[in-house]
């Protein structure tokens, strides 16, 4: 199976690409849901669920900020699931960074560590 095609985004498109980075980048995972989410709402094609699995990414976090370890876990689970179909490195982002970041998440979790001390961070380098 090939891999996922990568997608063209309009200008509006990557302002909000670009915005919600910088949301999450930031610590601010509800706001960089909600500008992922008007994103991802207009995509159509095999690069939905590559967005989707960063919004779910960015719910997990707001769920961390909240004190809800359950609901972080859940996210970060359909995220890895959502996120496997792609290659280590799509649309720029990588991935393989990404999902190892998710199962040592996972992992402090499970262990009932909290992940109060991480700051994600994601960086896009355009187009792989």
């Amino acid at each position: 199976m090939s891999a996922p095609a990568e997608p063209r985004l309009s200008e509006e498109e990557g302002a909000l690409l670009s915005r919600g980075v910088g949301e999450f980048n930031r610590g601010y995972y509800f706001e960089c849901h909600d500008t992922l989410e008007e994103l991802w709402a207009g995509l159509r094609g095999p690069a939905r669920d590559f967005f989707q699995g960063l919004i779910q990414v960015s719910v997990a976090f707001y769920h961390v900020g909240n004190g809800n370890p359950a609901g972080a876990e859940s996210m970060m689970r359909r995220a890895q699931r959502r996120l496997a179909a792609y290659p280590d490195r799509y649309f720029g982002f990588d991935l393989a960074a990404q999902r190892a970041a998710l199962a040592r998440w996972l992992s402090r979790i499970e262990q009932g560590e909290g992940l109060d001390d991480e700051k994600p961070h994601w960086r896009f380098g355009g187009p792989s």
